[in-house]
């Protein structure tokens, strides 16, 4: 399956919404999947599955765009408009590429699985993090 390919400006949040407002230690998007560098002064850079334990911890989905050093405001929970088609039922987890949103089954073996929610509409999927912090074992996919 393919990533989400958000389109920046039709990112948007939702009900229930719960934002913070952070510093972007990257370049970011919005509709990027951000994590939190404790390394970097807790600057936010791109998530991905198949780095570290700590890239793939997601914390959020970034609203806005901004480069390195600059004010980022994220969305932790609630329902966010990812800017692209949403499959109504699918779990969407922190994708092997930067920053990507992807579906579950695309997970492999090595991987760090963080859930970042379920599909509820075609334009929403209701945040509920969870970072698992092991590596997967086996493709996720079945």
């Amino acid at each position: 399956m393919a990533d989400l390919g958000p389109t920046p400006a039709n990112v948007a949040a939702g009900d229930g919404a719960v934002i913070r407002d952070v510093t972007a230690g990257a370049t970011i998007a919005a509709g990027d999947v951000v994590y939190s560098d404790s390394t970097d002064s807790n600057e936010y850079k791109l998530a991905q599955c198949d780095g570290t334990a700590a890239e793939a911890a997601a914390v959020g989905i970034a609203l806005n765009g901004a480069a390195d050093g600059q004010p980022l405001r994220i969305q932790t929970a609630g329902n966010i408009d990812p800017g692209d088609t949403v499959t109504v039922g699918e779990v969407y987890v922190v994708s092997a590429t930067a920053g990507n949103i992807g579906e579950i089954i695309d997970l492999v073996a090595g991987n760090f699985p963080t859930i970042l929610g379920v599909g509820t509409t075609t334009g929403n999927i209701q945040l509920g993090i969870n970072a698992a912090g092991v590596a997967a074992a086996a493709g996720i996919g079945y």
